[in-house]
């Protein structure tokens, strides 16, 4: 009787697990293919994880933002919580989208049409006296990987001529890298599954 409780507990466990890892990849695959997409500028920073293989890590136009595009700094403080950011974008004239505004915490209304919000995270620290300073958001898009021996090339190509990401966007500021792109050219997609 103990060893068949045994099975039934390893199976049970094993089918929450399943059942975790699999809700894991249907909320990105939903992202990637029902999200608002953008497209950011970005430049290259490193092309090699030795664990993992060739990858681009991205500095992109939102990776900083300054303190005076953030609507709700309380007053008096001077520097960051550990805290969440909502950045509200617009497409700007060359394609790419821009922050225009951004808060800690939610966004007070939802964006319009022609505006898409992403939410990230500001570490603790980060200056917020100063008008001229930034913060730099952790929005879970500076890496994306590329097949073995791309990494080294595609570095090189982002540093004479114009890259991008298109992100997915969820409706609550979740991203998903969905594609490289060189500049109207998909590079890499990323697959759904």
């Amino acid at each position: 009787m103990t060893g068949k409780k045994l099975i039934i507990s390893a199976l049970v466990l094993a089918l929450v697990q399943i059942g975790f890892l699999s809700w894991i990849i249907a909320g990105r695959a939903a992202i990637l293919r029902n999200g608002k997409e953008v497209l950011l500028k970005v430049q290259p920073v490193d092309p090699r994880d030795l664990l993992r293989g060739d990858y681009i890590s991205l500095n992109n136009n939102i990776s900083r933002i300054p303190v005076k595009l953030i609507a709700n700094i309380p007053q008096g403080k001077l520097s960051s919580d550990d805290t969440s950011i909502v950045v509200r974008l617009r497409k700007g004239a060359d394609g790419y989208w821009q922050p225009t505004i951004a808060w800690f915490g939610q966004a007070p209304a939802p964006a319009g049409p022609d505006e898409a919000d992403i939410a990230g995270r500001v570490a603790e620290g980060w200056g917020l006296r100063d008008a001229d300073a930034t913060v730099a958001p952790d929005y879970g898009i500076d890496r994306f990987y590329l097949p073995e021996g791309e990494g080294v090339a595609i570095q090189d190509d982002i540093r004479v001529r114009p890259f991008g990401i298109k992100l997915a966007l969820a409706s609550d500021g979740t991203a998903q890298i969905k594609a490289l792109m060189d500049g109207d050219k998909t590079l890499f997609e990323e697959p759904l599954y």
